[in-house]
């Protein structure tokens, strides 16, 4: 375990704390109550910005409060995630989801000491912080890997320069984007959060480049937690060669 944090600390680092971490859209709806997070954005479509976690129902009243969520989304026609946590309720939501046509992703919380970690990045990729010149840039990595629309992405991330929270970075090889990624830092830690590499450009240390490059900027903000998301079968995995410590197991659902 991470000195100074316990397991439930790190967990809220990790999951809670990033919720009110994201930065406003004009058309966001928002619903941040104990027993519901819910984020509608109707201008990102394609996934992102949309989320449902930190659910709990209880048993009798959980299928109409699932209806109702997922028909508000259908409504606008969009592809949301819903994250499903150790603490949510009831214990049976993933089938419930499941039920519904919900497709299961697996993902893991992990963590480290930022002193832990040695992510030896390969010489011949480059990471660069993004600026206004390179917003665009940025914007279509991110929507080439994702499948979503750049140029919501590029206004997006127009307003996310302007928050001192949120550190957004272009990996280059030759001059060429190759991946793109993004880190938020709170007062206690850091979470990594967005990284996305190029198809032909996996298995190459893209990856591993962009996680050295947050971790520079991290360490001199003077914050030792570094917290993420990873997907199971993809980042995880590489996380794990670098030094960070598997937390917790998190069930995310994707609508079709």
């Amino acid at each position: 375990m991470i000195a100074g944090f316990t397991a439930d600390e790190i967990l809220h680092e990790a999951v809670v704390r990033p919720l009110r971490a994201r930065v406003p859209v004009d058309d966001a709806r928002v619903v941040d109550r104990p027993g519901l997070f819910k984020l509608v954005t109707p201008s990102f479509r394609d996934g992102g910005m949309n989320e449902v976690s930190q659910v709990q129902l209880a048993d009798d009243e959980a299928d109409a409060a699932i209806d109702e969520i997922l028909a508000e989304y259908a409504a606008d026609n969009i592809r949301f995630k819903w994250v499903v946590s150790p603490s949510c309720r009831p214990r049976d939501l993933p089938r419930r989801l499941i039920g519904r046509g919900m497709l299961p992703r697996s993902c893991v919380v992990m963590a480290a000491d930022l002193a832990d970690l040695r992510p030896d990045p390969p010489a011949d990729v480059t990471v660069e912080r993004v600026e206004l010149p390179t917003v665009d840039a940025y914007a279509a990595t991110i929507g080439a890997g994702w499948g979503q629309d750049p140029g919501s992405l590029a206004d997006y991330q127009r307003r996310v320069l302007a928050d001192p929270r949120h550190h957004s970075w272009l990996a280059r090889v030759a001059g060429e984007p190759v991946g793109a990624a993004n880190h938020v830092l709170f007062d206690r830690s850091a979470y990594l959060m967005g990284g996305v590499v190029m198809p032909a450009w996996r298995g190459r240390g893209v990856y591993r480049a962009m996680v050295a490059a947050r971790l520079a900027q991290i360490a001199t903000a003077g914050v030792r937690l570094v917290t993420i998301q990873a997907i199971a079968e993809t980042s995880a995995p590489i996380l794990a060669r670098l030094g960070f410590q598997e937390i917790a197991e998190l069930a995310v659902f994707m609508s079709r």
